[in-house]
């Protein structure tokens, strides 16, 4: 056995339940746990800490479902940066793992976990020696400060490595995954501020933080701009959230029967957005990514991907794929053929973006129409009126599956880019991931667990 062997199965990891099915009420007690957990350590300061530069990134660490500043400020960052190399690498073919088999599978799993422990390490790193969380500048050339730098860096690699586990939890014990629970639970938070919060805003103390109460105050102080500005915010928002339910109960049937009973069949659903919510995660990510490296690097005293003037991306790289609010730009009479090629740009790498991931991801993930047939046939099923033959349900299957990965891609990426240029309440893409994710929650739960949850709960369900 190789050493990487080796080190793969010795990886550290969170036990799977021994039992075949969990019911509702074990996965949802796991989930909770998992998620309050997930705000307490939000709330964990960093010892130490003395410059937060990343703290103005709000968006950013919503996709990343971080919070910049506490153990967790690294969020799902690692984790989705190591499946990003790894499916780039396997569909590249400088590395190939057999997916079709059980042993391929745990050496691609073991891999993109040792990954992600690299980047956790290397993002700690650079966060810090980058000076994105540095330590008090008072203490700067001397043995403390490094000491200081060298204690960040384990806080947040211990954060890493939580979020990590905690991923894990979720995706064996509890409903989804932590990935999209993490994104789901920061924009849920980050929305019910932006559209409730009396506060005021950090930006401008004359109005409330909340979109609701803000509109309200403008109205009643004659100020029609920003009153429209706010009723555009929640409108773009209402529409995000219809668009995305829309898009997600799109589907393909396939129709099937049953080769031991005749006139007996079922059709077989392919949803329209084959990939789900997992491309945008992964292009949001990385673009994410991108963002924070260009700040770091600029800091740093080499801004090769960009310039900053506060928070706004003003050249380089950063400035193309940081969509500008049309409509607000339109209300406020400052829109400039600029900022529309900005926005079309924007547009065509999200869609881009979209499709490849898309495409790797079925590729990777068991969904290609190889798997499908063979799951399809191992539950007796067939294709009326051919004979049954896994070959002949794959062909059928890849008629369907191959121009819906690239389709669905393409218009979850449109939808996301769409997202962002309307300016909703939150960042768009994440807006829009939220509603995917709760949408495929709903679905999960209703289809897995419909039957074994608590009455009030199963009406709701139903409606």
């Amino acid at each position: 056995m190789s050493f990487w062997q080796t080190l793969i199965n010795n990886l550290p990891e969170v036990a799977g339940p021994s039992q075949r099915r969990l019911s509702f009420k074990e996965k949802l007690k796991w989930t909770l746990i998992v998620l309050v957990l997930f705000f307490i350590l939000g709330l964990v300061p960093l010892f130490g800490l003395g410059q937060n530069a990343l703290q103005q990134f709000e968006f950013l660490s919503i996709i990343l479902g971080a919070e910049f500043g506490s153990i967790i400020s690294l969020g799902i960052g690692p984790i989705v940066t190591s499946s990003i190399v790894l499916q780039l690498l396997n569909g590249a073919g400088i590395v190939s793992f057999d997916l079709k088999s059980d042993e391929g599978k745990r050496k691609y799993q073991g891999t993109q976990k040792l990954l992600s422990i690299f980047f956790i390490i290397f993002e700690a790193a650079i966060y810090v020696f980058m000076g994105g969380l540095a330590p008090e500048v008072t203490y700067a050339g001397t043995t403390l400060y490094f000491q200081l730098e060298l204690i960040l860096i384990f806080q947040l690699f211990l954060g890493g490595l939580l979020i990590m586990f905690m991923d894990e939890i979720v995706s064996k014990w509890g409903f989804g995954s932590g990935i999209s629970l993490f994104i789901a639970a920061g924009v849920s938070k980050s929305l019910f501020i932006r559209a409730l919060s009396p506060l005021p805003s950090p930006t401008n103390p004359e109005i409330p933080t909340g979109a609701i109460p803000a509109l309200f105050k403008s109205v009643a102080g004659g100020d029609f701009i920003t009153a429209a500005l706010m009723i555009a915010a929640v409108l773009a928002t209402a529409l995000i959230f219809v668009i995305a339910v829309y898009g997600q109960s799109m589907k393909v049937e396939i129709p099937l029967s049953f080769g031991r009973i005749r006139g007996q069949g079922i059709r077989w659903p392919l949803s329209f957005i084959y990939t789900s919510n997992i491309p945008v995660i992964l292009v949001a990510a990385l673009l994410a990514n991108i963002q924070l490296w260009a700040r770091l690097l600029e800091r740093w005293g080499h801004p090769i991907l960009g310039t900053f003037v506060g928070n706004t991306p003003t050249s380089g790289l950063v400035s193309w794929i940081n969509p500008p609010n049309i409509v607000n730009k339109i209300i406020t009479g400052s829109l400039t053929f600029g900022d529309v090629g900005i926005a079309i740009i924007y547009t065509l790498v999200m869609i881009g973006g979209a499709m490849l991931f898309s495409y790797f991801w079925v590729k990777t993930s068991g969904m290609d129409a190889e798997t499908q047939a063979k799951q399809i046939m191992a539950s007796g099923l067939q294709i009326p009126g051919f004979r049954r033959d896994s070959r002949i349900m794959e062909r059928l299957l890849q008629r369907y599956i191959s121009p819906l990965t690239l389709m669905g891609g393409a218009t979850i990426g449109l939808l996301a880019a769409v997202a962002d240029i309307l300016g909703a309440l939150t960042n768009g893409t994440s807006l829009l991931l939220t509603v995917m994710i709760v949408y495929k929650l709903y679905e999960e739960i209703a289809k897995q667990h419909l039957y074994d949850m608590h009455p009030m709960m199963r009406k709701f369900m139903e409606v």
